[in-house]
């Protein structure tokens, strides 16, 4: 996402804490339900993401067909995205995501709750090949998909998380699900105002070596930071680190491939 979205996005959420509008979990749901449907019809997509198209009449567009459906708030800022000025389409779909998201994380009472079940969840995924392959191929139909999540989520996660992960699989726009579980637990935490720390290890961290880390790293980017944890028995020791795009990594085949690397130089 180019820094001109990112700044369309902040735009519209700047706007919107100036009108005060509340967040709640229906139009968070609303919100994805019609960035989903936007991005079925090439049509209106394209109506949408036209940088010439005049502000006025996309905002009617998006009155008189989403108006009776969406509630106001969910209405006011798909008219705010649609006044903006967007490089592609998927940026204009990739910007309702984000925000439909962050609506979320408001609407929850605790956010933390969510960055947690995105991770146990993209844990699940990672380990498991045939249920990469069924939500993440394809092939596979979106109903189908849907319906496995429900399976996996339903009673067992907030309403908000479950929201987000339906989201994922029903429009993954060519991503991997892997990473867009990744990308959007990021987005959850950056609306509380934090950011996540992904800890691999080939074996679990001691609670008390995890509290040290994460008052280090908290340090080190200076705001609030949480610490998820992943095992990778294939990184034989050390630790691989990821804070939003910054890696650092220390495990010990990293090391061992830089060994490689400098004998076959």
């Amino acid at each position: 996402m180019g820094s001109a979205t990112r700044e369309a996005i902040a735009g519209v959420r700047a706007r919107l804490a100036g009108q005060g509008g509340s967040a709640t979990l229906a139009t968070g749901e609303q919100l994805l339900l019609a960035g989903r449907v936007i991005g079925e019809s090439s049509a209106l997509l394209s109506l949408l993401a036209d940088p010439s198209a005049d502000q006025a009449s996309k905002a009617g567009v998006v009155s008189e067909l989403f108006g009776s459906k969406l509630d106001s708030e969910a209405v006011r800022i798909l008219s705010d995205v649609a006044a903006s000025r967007w490089s592609s389409h998927d940026d204009l779909l990739s910007a309702i995501e984000e925000l439909g998201f962050r609506v979320l994380a408001d609407s929850a009472t605790n956010a933390e709750s969510i960055e947690a079940e995105l991770a146990r969840f993209g844990e699940a995924v990672s380990t498991s090949d045939e249920l990469e392959l069924a939500l993440g191929s394809k092939l596979g139909a979106v109903d189908a998909k849907l319906a496995l999540v429900n399976a996996l989520l339903q009673g067992k996660a907030s309403a908000q998380t479950l929201a987000i992960v339906q989201q994922l699989v029903a429009q993954p726009r060519g991503r991997r699900i892997g990473e867009l579980l990744r990308v959007a637990a990021n987005i959850v935490a950056d609306q509380a105002g934090k950011s996540i720390a992904t800890v691999t290890s080939a074996a679990p961290i001691a609670p008390a070596q995890l509290e040290r880390l994460e008052k280090g790293l908290s340090s080190l980017y200076g705001r609030a930071l949480s610490v998820n944890q992943q095992i990778d028995p294939a990184l034989i020791g050390g630790l691989r680190i990821q804070v939003g795009d910054d890696v650092i990594d220390g495990s010990v085949s990293a090391r061992i491939n830089d060994l490689r690397l400098q004998l076959a130089g």
